[in-house]
């Protein structure tokens, strides 16, 4: 797919399905969202029913926008596995969606609405924070980089050459599950040893804990007591970053592509998580081709939405 700022003047929806809350917007080509809501994530055992408020948020978008008679194109960002081909979510934090039409579904819901056909695309979440940060973020002077999600999870996507990189089925470059400890514990995705279980937030908090630190249960905590000081976080971020350092280097080995955006909360944490981890890349990016990897802070607060929007915008029939 290639990245497209779509027609001047055009609107589009975006949808961004997150665990606890989804977005909905309406987004012109520029990047400005002129309308915005947020509904709940029902976590109920119906998949219909969980997806009700989304239908609901949608008809109300776009009745406010007055969009109605419009042919509209929509841009849906998700948590994995996806299968963008098939049209299909499985996210692992919503039980009730395994193998859920939520393109089918949403194309339902916007058509009931406005009365046309809608055009909707669909990609990982990951890949949504690399659109939107390629398009309107710390991106958007490059052609090629891999955007990057530091939060309870890693996720990831690329661009390359201006063109959204999603794999056969949409869920390529999958970084939080590159194995950099073959011997390592059994993740939670089945292999070994993944880049998740070291640089998660969740992973680095239950680490410190392990090794004496009481000094909260999340990783706000950690990184603000490795900012002052303290020896028990600081060591444990650092061994989080530098698994996070090796995948980002294998990452870029393999893609060819120099220039990481890191976003996600943990992210936010400034130095205390950049330092440690641009020092342990030096050590594995080492292939001459890879060897000016710069890793960038994201610039975006929306940025998986702004990306769907995006990928909305590059939707065509």
């Amino acid at each position: 797919m290639t990245v497209s700022n779509g027609s001047s003047g055009e609107s589009v929806l975006a949808i961004d399905i997150g665990g606890t809350k989804i977005a909905i917007a309406v987004v012109s080509s520029d990047g400005t969202i002129t309308h915005q809501r947020r509904v709940p994530t029902l976590h109920r055992a119906d998949g219909d029913a969980t997806f009700a408020p989304l239908g609901a948020g949608l008809a109300e978008t776009i009745a406010e926008a007055g969009l109605e008679g419009t042919q509209l194109r929509v841009g849906i960002g998700s948590a994995g596995p996806i299968d963008s081909p098939g049209g299909w979510i499985s996210p692992v934090n919503i039980g009730a969606w395994r193998e859920y039409p939520i393109v089918a579904k949403v194309a339902e819901a916007v058509r009931t609405v406005s009365g046309v056909q809608p055009l909707v695309g669909l990609a990982q979440d990951g890949h949504c924070m690399a659109l939107g940060e390629h398009w309107l973020g710390a991106g958007k002077d490059l052609h090629s980089m891999v955007g990057m999600v530091l939060s309870t999870g890693v996720g990831a996507g690329a661009v390359i050459n201006d063109r959204l990189f999603g794999g056969l089925t949409g869920n390529a470059v999958l970084l939080g599950h590159i194995s950099v400890n073959a011997w390592g514990d059994e993740c939670v995705c089945g292999g070994h040893g993944c880049v998740e279980m070291y640089a998660r937030g969740p992973a680095m908090v239950e680490a410190a804990q392990a090794k004496g630190w009481t000094g909260g249960d999340d990783a706000e905590a950690l990184t603000s007591d490795a900012r002052a000081g303290n020896e028990i976080a600081i060591a444990v971020i650092d061994d989080g970053m530098r698994a996070l350092a090796a995948g980002i280097a294998a990452t870029a080995t393999l893609l060819d592509v120099t220039h990481f955006v890191l976003g996600g909360g943990v992210s936010k944490a400034g130095a205390v998580i950049f330092e440690p981890l641009r020092k342990h890349i030096a050590d594995y990016a080492t292939m001459s081709y890879v060897a000016d990897l710069e890793v960038r802070p994201a610039e975006l607060e929306n940025a998986g939405l702004l990306g769907a929007a995006a990928l909305a915008l590059s939707v065509d029939s």
